[in-house]
């Protein structure tokens, strides 16, 4: 059985992927097989590993995310073989994977963590940059130090925390919906954050957690602008932090929200003169009709007719599972979002084949109070979980669904405010079946509870409300709270209290 790099590899476990989801499931299972060889396969020879883990109650946790190199996994995890090299086939009736540098591996049972990429509005224009990763990232900076104009696109964590952080550069957002940050708020929270947006002064920004490695070499060969095919490991929730985002203007804010609408168009400097048309100056007041006198390198038309020049354009709009690699010559379940299908034990519809984080698609009847979002938390649960339904079906034994996916719980920071939400809380798939009550204390907190039939089922909370581990607890116990009325979020009144 010689393969072009000699015979072929064997273990009882391989992992492809070195984001959090690949990284925590190899981990897992080389602590629960401390005698077997666990491979792990990544194309980047720096891993994602979770760092200073806090479990903040039943079903929230907080983490940060450290790129190490792989040789830091191997040390703690004797039993870990990381391969770096990028997957060119799988054949899962052979029970075989082929890496591109010729080698290949058979395994007993397979996770696949491979993630997902950024969906660009447009491929391969230069002047159209998506960011998902640390190296996006940095290619993102290099280009914003001489941008005095940039388009941004996408309503997610992503674009939303981009935004915030850009100054001395006008940034015109597209965004398809109402109101910002539609994948975490609501127009109520978007406008308790909007004051955030236009305020002059910031903040001092709390320094970046995250230890950068950077990859030797790989910045003096002025490489192409994070290439697509280039995947680098998703962004952390500080990923900005540490970063100077900053353009080549002198004041701090200047942004010019355009609400739904998207792209329809984008043209070069060429293409807009032949055109002959006309594009915007970045609107002063209210009522924009100035025109433009400026020559941009490049011009987006949106949806709505207004046409503006820039010097670059980001597409935050989203991810797609990254699946091409593992497709060919395999009948793989795929969802509609474009996701491998798994089972409630993790396993795609191919035997021995599972998949976890951002790659697969929750196939299972959910929780009513859980969802699927391609988050950092999720692809660490997936993971570890994997990783114990790898174990239990390789010992014979039973395994019950894990806690993690009886509610729906996400940290992290917007605009400086610690944000947290839970359970279906944007009313997701409820229809008009349900009622909102609402807390706002400009400034400082924003407390939102989506309720049905006396019941809550979801909350945002923005600012130190401390109300998450109460909450959290209400929405898995489902007790009936119409009694309480109004008063279940009347600030006089300590809920805590009555529900510990």
């Amino acid at each position: 059985m010689a393969g072009p790099g000699g015979a072929a590899a064997r273990c009882r476990f391989a992992v492809v992927g070195g984001g959090i989801a690949g990284v925590t499931c190899a981990e897992k299972l080389a602590a629960e097989f401390p005698s077997e060889d666990i491979f792990l396969m990544t194309a980047s020879p720096v891993i994602k590993a979770v760092t200073n883990f806090k479990q903040v109650s039943k079903t929230l946790e907080e983490f940060d995310v450290e790129e190490q190199p792989s040789f830091l996994l191997e040390k703690q995890y004797p039993n870990i073989r990381v391969i770096q090299s990028r997957v060119k086939q799988l054949k899962s009736d052979e029970h075989k994977i082929y890496t591109e540098n010729g080698k290949e591996y058979i395994y007993e049972k397979l996770c696949l963590c491979a993630g997902a990429k950024p969906k660009l509005i447009v491929e391969g224009n230069p002047y159209v940059l998506g960011i998902r990763d640390t190296d996006s990232a940095q290619a993102f900076q290099k280009n914003l130090a001489q941008a005095e104009r940039i388009v941004v696109v996408g309503n997610g964590g992503i674009a939303l925390e981009l935004v915030y952080e850009i100054q001395g550069c006008e940034v015109i957002w597209a965004i398809k919906d109402k109101a910002i940050g539609n994948t975490f708020f609501d127009a109520g929270a978007a406008e308790f954050l909007i004051p955030k947006l236009t305020a002059e002064s910031q903040e001092t920004p709390i320094e970046c957690k995250r230890t950068k490695y950077t990859v030797e070499g790989s910045e003096e060969k002025g490489r192409p602008t994070a290439a697509s095919d280039k995947l680098g490991s998703a962004l952390g929730p500080d990923w900005h932090e540490g970063l100077h985002l900053k353009g080549t203007k002198e004041f701090s804010h200047k942004v010019h929200i355009e609400i739904l609408c998207e792209v329809k168009q984008i043209h070069s400097q060429q293409e807009f003169i032949q055109l002959q048309r006309t594009s915007l100056a970045f609107p002063k007041g209210e009522k924009n009709v100035e025109l433009d006198e400026v020559l941009w390198p490049v011009y987006v038309e949106l949806t709505n007719g207004k046409i503006y020049g820039c010097n670059f354009i980001v597409s935050a709009t989203g991810v797609v599972p990254n699946v091409e690699p593992f497709l060919d010559g395999n009948n793989f379940a795929v969802a509609g979002d474009g996701g491998l299908r798994v089972d409630r034990h993790m396993h795609t519809s191919l035997p021995d084949v599972y998949a976890a984080g951002d790659i697969c698609t929750a196939a299972w009847e959910p929780s009513p109070v859980w969802h699927q979002m391609r988050l950092w938390t999720q692809a660490r649960q997936m993971g570890w979980y994997a990783a114990k339904c790898m174990a239990a079906d390789a010992l014979g034994e039973a395994i019950d669904m894990d806690f993690s996916f009886e509610l729906f719980a996400h940290i992290t920071k917007f605009f400086n405010y610690k944000v947290v939400v839970l359970g279906k809380y944007n009313a997701q798939g409820l229809g008009s079946d349900h009622e909102l009550m609402l807390r706002c204390t400009k400034g400082q907190e924003y407390v939102k509870v989506v309720m049905q039939n006396g019941r809550m089922v979801g909350a945002v909370l923005i600012g130190e409300t401390d109300l998450e581990e109460t909450f959290e607890n209400l929405i898995l116990n489902q007790m009936d709270l119409s009694a309480y009325g109004e008063d279940l979020l009347n600030p006089d009144i300590d809920i805590e209290d009555y529900f510990d």
